[in-house]
């Protein structure tokens, strides 16, 4: 019907996406925001589980967990709203990923479960069709249309996705390990190039090539993820990502000494480019707090940097941890509860603005506004979070030997090639 009519409330519809047992989904355009979403519209028997999907899912604010943009009727007809993503992790898997790009993929997919989990939600068909990316770097989790609310005994039909599904979750008893065993298949897949098939006899297919991309400790890890007896899993998606963020660096540099020997074995040349960046690293840690990669060449980087000071690509989201209490759900980047705008990216006031004031001992400068209620500024803030007025000032981390010639921010150009804070490049080029 829905195909027919073209067009649906304020959506028109521009093609399909694809249909499943429950629901068919269509890309359309909201010609009242004059944006693309991914439009969902269950059959009519389905409308009531879909119903309580968007109740679900609407209580989940995470960057990580694909929000609902809108849920109405529209002449009788349920129509769910999300943000058109550029395709499915399953369809991103049918080309070559480097090994990087798939670890920054699982630290993503773990992030979005341990938040479901903290808040007694099973997702219970954790898969790659239901892993959505944006921006080709971006992931979120998407359909808790299967989703189960823990409670003290929880008991449901087998139901999930053949391949992914976890053997005790087959047999109608689902729980956190259940979703710790799906995402530990889409993981091992992701670096073996090998989905193993029931029943999990180890070691699986790709096994070996795994080990040697990331090493004996990240093989481990996935073999405890993927145990068929549940009570040797991680007990849920927090504790599992507390240990994969733990070994992330350890398989990080396993895999860089890999793709150095090569698959002789033998060492190759000097990686010049790590090796400033260790140099960098150690001589300067204390100027910057580097925690987080680039997603295009795996460079540190801090979080207040608007771009890659190695490669120069752009940053509009932030992927690494925070030393903040909450996140602006549009860069990713930290803020203070307190905060009124996100001092980052320039957007609309947050919702949630606690009254409490809260001191810090990073604030070290003022607005200049002279109406700004408070006027307080941590170093590389890009707008006030107090009056959003643009902040003229040109900061400059401690040790800086030099200043960017566009923005006048200070920079390391022996060791940078581009200023991180306006992403233009430091040294002429010839």
């Amino acid at each position: 019907m829905a195909e027919k009519r073209r067009v649906l409330g304020k959506y028109r519809l521009l093609r399909k996406l694809g249909s499943g047992g429950s629901a068919e989904v269509y890309k359309a355009l909201d010609t009242v925001e004059n944006l693309h979403v991914a439009l969902k519209i269950p059959f009519k028997e389905y409308e009531a589980d879909f119903r309580k999907e968007v109740a679900l899912a609407a209580t989940l604010d995470h960057p990580h967990v694909l929000p609902v943009k809108n849920a109405d009727y529209y002449d009788g007809r349920l129509a769910v709203a999300y943000p058109l993503g550029d395709e499915t992790l399953s369809d991103r898997l049918t080309r070559r990923m480097a090994t990087d790009t798939c670890l920054d993929f699982g630290r993503q997919m773990l992030e979005a479960l341990a938040y479901a989990h903290t808040h007694r939600i099973i997702h219970c068909d954790v898969k790659p069709e239901n892993l959505i990316l944006f921006d080709g770097h971006h992931i979120c989790l998407a359909d808790f249309g299967l989703a189960k609310v823990a409670m003290h005994t929880l008991s449901a039909s087998g139901s999930g996705t053949v391949g992914y599904v976890a053997p005790e979750q087959a047999l109608g008893k689902p729980s956190f390990r259940s979703d710790v065993f799906s995402a530990g298949l889409i993981l091992y897949r992701m670096l073996a190039g090998e989905l193993p098939q029931w029943p999990f006899e180890w070691p699986p297919p790709g096994f070996a090539r795994l080990r040697a991309k990331v090493g004996p400790a990240m093989a481990d890890f996935l073999r405890r993820a993927i145990r068929v007896d549940y009570k040797k899993r991680f007990a849920d998606a927090e504790q599992m990502l507390s240990a994969y963020e733990r070994l992330l660096p350890v398989a990080r540099r396993w895999q860089a000494g890999h793709r150095r020997r090569g698959r002789t074995g033998a060492p190759g040349e000097p990686d010049w480019s790590r090796l400033r960046q260790r140099a960098f690293v150690r001589n300067h840690r204390g100027a910057l707090r580097l925690n987080a990669k680039c997603a295009r060449c795996a460079g540190p980087l801090a979080e207040e940097m608007q771009a890659c000071p190695w490669c120069g690509a752009e940053r509009k989201r932030h992927r690494g941890t925070t030393a903040f209490p909450a996140r602006c759900s549009r860069c990713g980047r930290g803020r203070k509860l307190d905060w009124r705008y996100c001092p980052w990216c320039f957007g609309p006031k947050f919702r949630h603005v606690s009254d409490r004031v809260y001191g810090d001992v990073r604030y070290e400068g003022r607005c200049g506004h002279p109406g700004c209620s408070r006027r307080l500024l941590m170093p590389f803030m890009r707008y006030c979070p107090w009056c959003r007025t643009k902040v003229p000032r040109a900061w400059k981390p401690e040790g800086a030997t030099g200043r960017c010639p566009h923005c006048r921010c200070g920079v390391f150009p022996g060791y940078w090639d581009y200023c991180p804070w306006c992403g233009k490049p430091l040294k002429r080029r010839r």
